[in-house]
């Protein structure tokens, strides 16, 4: 049955230029949007950047220039990503645009309404890098465990807090849905953290953070950067304005959320609160994806191991860029990858097979068939790699497709069309023919991974021409 289906990846931060980490979530993303579309639902793929906050706050006047260029430059290097990955996401919402910042305040509004909202003083540790006040068993040798290098800070300030501590029993029999939350291990996250709840700041003092979404109804303080940023998940369907698209996306369609490992608290946890507060369905599902290492190290610009997509794209090209992340990169877990693995897969799997592929059976074709083949009909993909892309398992459904691969030069080996020609033609063009159906049958596969590839490959067939070598060698 056909649906209306929503995806959405995490909006990052703009302090920095995307990292290879976000380049994964936005891919693997673009890739299910891709698969949705292909069985025929309703997709609604949405990306973004999240624009307020202490550190682009504190790094826009270290820099000494207005907070608005400064964002603007970073959302920019963001949006570059669309066509360098050629991404297919529907809308792109800046957290900075009035329109969100309409929606985030009216949001804030209805979980007002509701009586969770209410204004405390607060004193406790406060982690910059995380923008989030840490409790005792958050820290690691007193210290935040993601921000090691940096002191937490002692804050006392008035803030309005939103009571989480309200939604324990909600959130633990949502949170037992086995298919909530991918992986399992996950899930099992998100419910420990449902045991102990308790409430979080939603705002700080405008004097010590300008910037931000101003509080309704109160112009000393601003949104915390979480509540605010969370927002955009609806504010992009164009919320509170098109209540029908949301609706019909939102409410009554299925809703998938992708995000990294480090965000099942403020994913899977206070969002789904905020928005039952408001009077909204929380998400159907969460698909969490771990961090990409390098040398057995995490990727950090002062180690000086950090790989960025425009480095990849720039050396591979943006479709192999794809299929090196969706295919080698574990969908779920933390993977080390380095220059010289990104080289032997790149070369082994593309240029020497699925490349080598192409050019042999299309110049087989070109040389000795008179016309293209019929193009054969639609079928229903394999189950294994329809089942593995509904658990959103894509390495394991790449591994269908060049299982494929593998088959038809194996098959190539043993009937050796090529010599077979000069003894029996007629026999020798059928093999030809089926070895060029099945090469569209593989070309179809690619579609949500390597969208391009896909097209070569069908209008090679289509053309009964050999195409220019799909990818180039690696110079040493």
């Amino acid at each position: 049955m056909k649906e209306r289906f929503y995806l959405t990846t995490t909006i990052p931060y703009v302090n920095a230029d995307p990292h290879i980490g976000f380049a994964l979530e936005v891919i693997q993303a673009d890739a299910i949007a891709r698969y949705r579309r292909l069985m025929g639902d309703e997709v609604f793929f949405n990306a973004g950047t999240d624009e307020h906050g202490q550190k682009i706050w504190e790094a826009a006047q270290k820099e000494g220039v207005d907070t608005q260029v400064y964002v603007d430059r970073y959302a920019g290097s963001v949006k570059k990503l669309k066509e360098l990955l050629n991404l297919s996401y529907d809308n792109f919402v800046r957290t900075t645009d009035e329109s969100h910042k309409k929606a985030a305040q009216k949001l804030w509004e209805l979980c007002e309404k509701s009586g969770d909202i209410e204004k405390r003083k607060y004193k406790g540790l406060y982690c910059v890098g995380c923008e989030k006040f840490l409790s005792e068993h958050d820290l690691e040798d007193g210290k935040c465990p993601l921000h090691p290098g940096k002191d937490p800070v002692v804050l006392e300030e008035d803030n309005y807090f939103f009571k989480l501590s309200n939604y324990k029993d909600f959130l633990k029999k949502y949170l037992n849905n086995p298919n909530i939350i991918i992986p399992e291990y996950r899930r099992a996250e998100a419910l420990s953290i449902a045991e102990v709840l308790n409430d979080f700041s939603i705002s700080r003092e405008k004097e010590k953070l300008p910037w931000g979404v101003p509080v309704p109804g109160d112009d000393s303080q601003v949104m915390y950067v979480w509540f605010d940023a969370l927002t955009n998940y609806i504010s992009t369907l164009g919320w509170p304005q098109d209540e029908e698209k949301f609706n019909a996306f939102w409410q009554n369609g299925s809703v998938l959320q992708m995000a990294g490992k480090d965000q099942v608290r403020f994913q899977s946890v206070m969002w789904p609160a905020i928005l039952h507060s408001a009077g909204f369905k929380a998400p159907d599902q969460f698909f969490y994806h771990g961090f990409i290492n390098s040398g057995g190290q995490r990727m950090s610009k002062s180690l000086g191991n950090v790989i960025n997509p425009g480095e990849l794209v720039e050396r591979y090209g943006t479709d192999a860029t794809r299929y090196l992340l969706l295919r080698h990169v574990h969908p779920t877990n933390d993977t080390d990858v380095t220059w010289e693995r990104l080289d032997e897969w790149y070369t082994a799997n593309l240029v020497n097979g699925l490349g080598n592929l192409v050019a042999r059976v299309m110049k087989m074709a070109e040389t000795n068939l008179n016309e293209p083949i019929t193009i054969p009909e639609p079928k229903e993909f394999d189950k294994e790699y329809t089942d593995a892309l509904e658990r959103y398992d894509l390495g394991s459904a790449l591994d269908v497709v060049w299982r494929r691969v593998a088959e038809l030069d194996e098959r190539i080996t043993e009937t050796e069309p090529f010599k077979l020609i000069k003894t029996d033609r007629e026999q020798a063009k059928i093999i030809i023919m089926e070895l060029v159906s099945d090469l569209y049958i593989v070309g179809r596969m690619l579609f949500p991974f390597m969208p391009d590839t896909n097209v070569m490959i069908k209008e090679s067939v289509k053309a009964n021409k050999k195409p220019e070598n799909l990818f180039h060698r690696l110079e040493n």
